[in-house]
């Protein structure tokens, strides 16, 4: 399935690009993170510490787990901090 992934922060500063366009079988979270990390060093880079990312499936918050049928677009950004 076609799927746009959005990297925000540090994490868009590891991967070199804002937005990429992805062809994926991926069924989960998990799996796509999984696929994303085997792609090259500086996926794996970013993906190395999921304690310190945030996913959002198509805008929404989201665990490891959570299915990507029908998904358009997943988020991977930092945590954020009020103040």
């Amino acid at each position: 399935m076609p799927l746009d992934v959005l990297w925000f922060a540090w994490l868009r500063e590891r991967v070199g690009q804002p937005r990429e366009s992805i062809e994926t079988e991926a069924a989960t979270v998990r799996e796509l993170v999984a696929e994303l990390a085997g792609m090259d060093q500086w996926h794996a880079a970013a993906l190395a510490d999921l304690a310190a990312v945030r996913v959002a499936v198509d805008q929404e918050l989201a665990d490891l787990d959570a299915p990507l049928a029908g998904a358009r677009e997943v988020a991977f950004f930092p945590p954020m901090t009020g103040g």
